[in-house]
């Protein structure tokens, strides 16, 4: 069998595998993701709950029923995230856990976030540099 008959059936199996390898801004949603055009940010609040784990407070006004407030909520969070753990001399954080709430007008999110200076291991893993850039990109505050 001819070398390149192996090969030619192997490029399109080998761009396939590497595309999967591009990088996400987190939790799987590509950097530039949908973001809520009416978001109005409200501010952060920050709270270190142990050496690597960090809390994120996030509020937004916004419309209750935009399908896209949760999303952007998280997104706000995860800006948060990102521009924190470079403040503290780190390149990576991991998601945790978000939890998004609508009262009277303004969209809430709770985030927990661990920090780290080397690539953490789980799916849900985010390289703070390229993250920080993309929310500047997108209009989206950090801390």
């Amino acid at each position: 069998m001819h070398l390149n008959a192996l090969i030619s059936p192997m490029v399109p199996a080998l761009a396939l595998g590497l595309s999967a390898c591009a990088p996400t801004c987190g939790e799987g949603v590509s950097c530039g993701g949908t973001v809520s055009q009416d978001a109005l940010y409200q501010g952060v609040e920050t709270r270190l709950l142990e050496d690597d784990l960090v809390r994120f407070h996030v509020a937004m006004r916004g419309d209750k029923d935009d399908p896209e407030a949760p999303n952007s909520v998280a997104r706000y969070a995860e800006c948060a995230a990102a521009q924190y753990a470079l403040i503290r001399g780190y390149g990576f954080a991991r998601h945790v856990r978000t939890t998004t709430t609508f009262d009277d007008g303004m969209w809430r999110g709770d985030a927990a976030y661990t920090i780290s200076s080397a690539l953490p291991d789980g799916l849900k893993t985010i390289d703070a540099e390229v993250i920080v850039a993309d929310c500047k990109d997108n209009g989206i505050p950090t801390v």
